[in-house]
């Protein structure tokens, strides 16, 4: 699965940080992000023996990719 923006992307600085804890990009205040929406995806993704990457696109923006395993029979083979 893709899920794209046309944003301004995300510099390779910050793709390397944007799946930890606590890391955000947000000014702190109220009703601001603790950092752990990402963290939390990535966590739910790989326990399923899956991957997210992250990456800009040509014209602007940025796409997210999720590839998780097939499940055979409908048995979960964690």
């Amino acid at each position: 699965m893709e899920i794209a923006d046309n944003g301004s992307g995300i510099s390779d600085e910050l793709k390397e940080r944007i799946f930890e804890p606590f890391f955000s990009t947000k000014k702190t205040g109220k009703g601001m992000g603790m950092g752990l929406g990402l963290a939390i995806v990535q966590s739910v993704i790989t326990g399923y023996n899956g991957q997210i990457e992250v990456f800009n696109n040509e014209n602007g923006g940025a796409t997210f990719r999720v590839e998780l395993p097939a499940i055979e029979n409908g048995a979960n083979k964690r």
